[in-house]
C-alpha cells in the first residue's frame, strides 16, 4: 500500500504532518509514503525523528497553495505545489490514497481535474464522519455541491454505503435523507424526487429524517445537498461550542458545582474524546478514482495518525472499487 501525503498542507505543517507520519509508520508496517513539499525542510524534519527512509520517498514541490487563493487558478498556475504534485502521483496510479490538511477548495478542484472521477459518478461528495451519543455517521455532501439533482443524492447514498462498509465495517448501513418531515410527500421537489430514487436503489434506505434525528445514532449514512450539509455541520459545531461554554461557566459558579465537576471529570473526558475530530482523521472525497482524505486544517500529529489509519482502511476495504461497482449497478438498473 502506498500513501501520498501533502507535507505542507495545514496550519501545523510540516512538523505535525511528519510527526504523524513517523508515529503511524512505527505503529503499522503495511504501507509506504510519498511526501510532497519542500524537500530540504522535509528531510530535516525526518532526520529529527530518525524516520525509516526505506519506506519514504520525497517529491520536491516548494510551492504552497493557500486557502486565500482561487482554487482553479491556483491548481493551474502552481504546477509545482505540494497539492498538485501529490495529485499527479495519484493520477499516474503510483499511490492508493492522498491525504492533505491544505486548502479544501484546492483539494476538491485538483482531485476533480487531475485525478478525475470514477466512471459514472456525476459529482464527488465531501463526507465527514460525525459523532453521536452512539456510533458515528457519515454526512454527505457537506460542501462540494451546493446545487444538486436527485440523481446526485442517489449516488451519494451509494458512495456513503460503500465507505461505511469498507472503512467502518458496517454490514448493511442505514441510509436516510434529510428533510423537513418524515413523510415521503413532504419537502422540496429535490427531496421528493430523491426519495423516489432512493426507494428503488440497492441501499438500506430508511426514509426521511428531520434535523433533530440526524445525531440520534439511528443512521449510518445521512444524505443531503452540499449547501444543507454545510449548514448542518457548521450549526453542530457552533451549538457544541456554545453548550460546552455554558456548561463550563455553570460548573465554575459555586463550590458545590466545582465539586460536582471534579467527580464527573472522567465522564467529561469520555465526552470530549467522542467529540474530538482528531479521533476520526478527515473527510473522504468520495467518487474520485482513488482515495482522497481531506484532513482538518488545524490537524496535529494525532489527527494525521488517525487520517493515515483511515486511509489504510479505505484502501484495504476496497472503497473505490465498491463505489465503482455500486454506481455501475445503479446505471444498469
Amino acid at each position: 500500500m502506498k500513501l501520498v501525503i501533502d507535507a505542507f498542507g495545514g496550519d501545523n505543517a510540516p512538523e505535525a504532518v511528519i510527526e504523524g507520519v513517523c508515529r503511524a509508520m512505527r505503529e503499522w508496517g503495511d504501507f509506504d509514503v510519498i511526501l510532497t513539499g519542500e524537500e530540504q525542510r522535509i528531510r530535516q524534519e525526518l532526520e529529527k525523528r530518525d524516520a525509516d527512509m526505506n519506506r519514504i520517498s520525497i517529491i520536491d514541490a516548494p510551492e504552497v497553495i493557500t486557502c486565500d487563493e482561487q482554487p482553479t487558478v491556483a491548481i493551474k498556475r502552481k504546477k509545482n505545489s505540494s497539492i498538485v504534485a501529490a495529485m499527479n502521483v495519484m493520477a499516474a496510479g503510483e499511490a492508493d490514497c492522498f491525504i492533505s490538511a491544505g486548502s479544501t477548495g484546492a483539494v476538491l478542484t485538483g482531485a476533480t481535474l487531475i485525478v478525475r472521477r470514477i466512471p459514472g459518478v456525476k459529482r464527488p461528495a465531501l463526507a465527514p464522519l460525525l459523532p453521536t451519543a452512539g456510533k458515528p455517521f457519515l454526512l454527505l455532501d457537506c460542501g462540494a455541491n451546493s446545487d444538486c439533482k436527485p440523481e446526485y443524492l442517489q449516488q451519494f447514498a451509494i458512495m456513503g454505503t460503500a465507505y461505511m462498509k469498507g472503512v467502518m465495517g458496517i454490514e448493511d448501513p442505514a441510509v436516510c435523507l434529510v428533510n423537513n418531515g418524515a413523510e415521503a410527500a413532504k419537502g422540496s421537489e429535490l427531496s421528493k424526487a430523491a426519495y423516489a430514487l432512493l426507494s428503488e436503489t440497492e441501499v438500506n434506505f430508511k426514509g426521511n429524517c428531520e434535523a433533530r434525528e440526524i445525531f440520534s445514532g439511528k443512521y449510518d449514512v445521512v444524505v443531503t445537498d452540499g449547501f444543507t450539509g454545510n449548514v448542518i455541520i457548521k450549526e453542530a459545531e457552533g451549538l457544541a461550542e456554545t453548550l460546552f461554554r455554558m456548561l463550563k461557566r455553570e460548573l465554575r459558579s459555586s463550590f458545590k458545582t466545582k465539586l460536582g465537576a471534579l467527580m464527573a471529570k472522567p465522564a467529561f473526558k469520555t465526552v470530549k474524546k467522542t467529540m474530538d475530530y482528531t479521533e476520526y482523521g478527515g473527510a473522504p472525497l468520495l467518487g474520485i478514482n482513488g482515495g482522497i482524505i481531506k484532513a482538518h486544517g488545524s490537524s496535529d500529529a494525532k489527527a494525521f495518525v488517525s487520517a493515515i489509519r483511515q486511509a489504510r482502511k479505505y484502501v484495504s476495504g476496497g472503497v473505490t472499487e465498491k463505489i465503482a461497482a455500486g454506481i455501475s449497478s445503479s446505471a444498469e438498473e
